[in-house]
């Protein structure tokens, strides 16, 4: 047993960088300024949104004036896919998303067809990739918006989304992707993304949770999902979180240093290569083999339950993709949709790496699964 705490669950959420939380530190003791106020105590806080604002906006490559500050990954998803439906009902009312989205995705989705919305779930391969061409091929007449995650936040694979953004140009569609876990990691250029509306998610980029942005290409029409005053030019109203949109702002500047992948590209494949040495073939790689994100390792061990492993690994945080119930397996939503056969899939664990991964944490990791994985055959 160790006695080490070893955090392998970046994807889950991240610590607030050191650089984020120095830059916050002037806004919890000094300006408590209301952004719209026009006078000594406002200005100071109105200059740090828009500096914040400026920051995300380089990293997304667009315009700071489309870049709306939320409250995380889940509100933006919402305003994207609420907002478009709202706003388009008359012209359609049909949306296409795949089976592997996030809840904040696929639950806004349900939701509107209560209100008469028609939705497609469009399938995967078994990488976790879906096929442009069964994107379009669900477009009809009343198709108002295409919603696709950009990088799956169990498996890592990264969607073809230049390819669907071309489709739904040429079909007029408007196109959201949720970003949250591609931001940061990987390029999330908007323009050669070629997206209308992008979700970011703060604590999956060393920002504190509670705060998120959402990326809407001028002139598409969205409506507000947050009514009153006119905060974020009306588009969504409550008196700014000047505090966690400095820290945002400040997590987006210094996220750009790693957008290469590098050193955590690396380490994961050093982690996955003892993984194959010591285990064989019973350890399986859930994902697309090389078009993934490079922090995440999401495996099987084949005929072992994952959530037995994870109890088992003293210290070690991950999470598992099937959960036990009554005897029985219950597989992700996201297995479920690649076609993982319930033996690989019940053994599924996701591991995902950071910024202060180091490669004695991966060793230490692989000694402590050779102790437990045996016993548990």
């Amino acid at each position: 047993m160790t006695t080490q705490r070893i955090y392998l669950d970046f994807n889950a959420s991240t610590p607030i960088a050191p650089e984020v939380a120095e830059a916050m530190k002037p806004f919890l003791s000094q300006h408590f300024g209301n952004p719209s106020s026009l006078h000594w105590a406002g200005i100071p806080a109105k200059e740090a949104v828009e500096h914040a604002r400026r920051q995300v906006s380089d990293l997304l490559q667009c315009q700071p004036n489309e870049i709306v500050f939320t409250s995380g990954g889940s509100e933006s998803n919402n305003h994207a896919i609420k907002g478009a439906f709202f706003a388009l009902k008359e012209k359609g009312n049909h949306i296409i998303t795949t089976q592997i989205e996030h809840p904040a995705v696929i639950n806004p989705c349900r939701f509107l067809e209560k209100l008469g919305a028609e939705v497609t779930y469009v399938g995967v391969d078994q990488y976790g990739k879906v096929d442009p061409g069964e994107i379009e091929k669900a477009v009809t007449k009343k198709t108002i918006l295409i919603t696709v995650i950009h990088a799956n936040n169990e498996v890592g694979t990264i969607q073809p989304i230049e390819e669907i953004s071309k489709i739904a140009k040429k079909h007029g569609i408007i196109f959201h992707t949720d970003a949250a876990q591609s931001v940061g990691k990987i390029e999330t250029r908007v323009g050669e993304l070629g997206v209308d509306l992008l979700s970011v998610a703060g604590h999956k980029i060393y920002a504190p949770k509670g705060v998120g942005a959402l990326y809407i290409r001028e002139g598409t029409s969205i409506e507000p999902l947050i009514h009153g005053a006119g905060h974020e030019s009306g588009r969504r109203a409550g008196t700014e979180n000047v505090l966690f949109m400095v820290g945002l702002g400040k997590a987006c500047e210094i996220a750009r240093r790693y957008l290469s992948g590098g050193r955590i590209l690396d380490l994961r494949e050093r982690f996955w290569k003892l993984l194959q040495d010591n285990f064989g073939e019973k350890v399986v790689l859930n994902g697309h083999p090389a078009h993934r994100l490079p922090n995440t390792l999401n495996i099987s061990f084949v005929g072992t339950a994952g959530a037995e492993i994870l109890s088992e690994l003293d210290g070690v945080a991950a999470s598992t993709g099937a959960a036990c119930h009554s005897g029985s397996v219950e597989l992700s939503p996201v297995l479920k949709a690649m076609g993982i056969a319930p033996e690989v899939g019940m053994g599924a664990i996701r591991f995902s790496l950071g910024r202060t991964t180091t490669i004695q944490e991966l060793e230490t990791v692989i000694q402590l699964l050779k102790d437990i994985v045996p016993s548990l055959h």
